[in-house]
């Protein structure tokens, strides 16, 4: 009997412990893995992976929603988003979109006046109205488009972005964020 409990007891504890993972309001796609961050925090994930590999994490932060005050980034993650977006920002639909308003002649003030110019990647979480330009630490990036709205360069981070802000944290559009976790999950496999 006791041989049967010693075998029994680390089953059960792994069947019936787990970690509670919950998703930012802000963003659904982002799960929060409690004490999992090295201050006992929570680290932030786009993979369900449990135990969240640190090394791809977003960033670790201190309480729920994280706040620019105590969000700390992660710059291996960053690195990862940056090349995810120098290889694919000038397909997502949304950029295009914005490059073809940025060229067309009703543009009221918003584009290069046929002779093209560099429309900028917003954070979604914060999109300025028509128009205007996000606000720095919103602004992922920027590409060079010519007179008639076709993309003709390649993405530049613009460096100033920031991951977390007091409106919210990353926010990409649906395809650059499947790209973006399509690529996570390529180097959690190579890990």
């Amino acid at each position: 009997m006791i041989l049967s409990r010693a075998l029994v007891a680390p089953a059960c504890r792994r069947l019936f412990s787990h970690r509670s993972v919950s998703t930012l309001s802000s963003n659904p796609s982002i799960k929060a893995f409690p004490n999992a961050a090295p201050n006992s925090g929570y680290l932030l994930s786009y993979l369900n992976t449990i135990p969240p590999t640190s090394r791809l994490a977003i960033g670790a932060c201190t309480q729920l929603p994280p706040t620019p005050q105590e969000f700390t980034e992660n710059h291996e993650f960053l690195s990862i988003l940056n090349d995810v977006l120098r290889r694919n920002a000038a397909q997502d639909p949304n950029l295009q979109s914005q490059a073809q308003a940025f060229a067309g002649p009703g543009q009221g003030g918003a584009g290069g006046a046929g002779v093209g110019g560099h429309v900028h990647l917003s954070d979604l979480r914060n999109p300025p109205d028509y128009g205007r330009i996000a606000f720095p630490e919103d602004i992922l990036g920027s590409i060079e488009v010519d007179g008639h709205g076709k993309i003709i360069g390649k993405f530049e981070p613009s460096g100033t972005y920031r991951i977390v802000t007091n409106e919210g944290i990353l926010g990409l559009s649906e395809f650059l964020q499947a790209k973006l976790i399509e690529r996570l999950e390529e180097e959690e496999k190579s890990d």
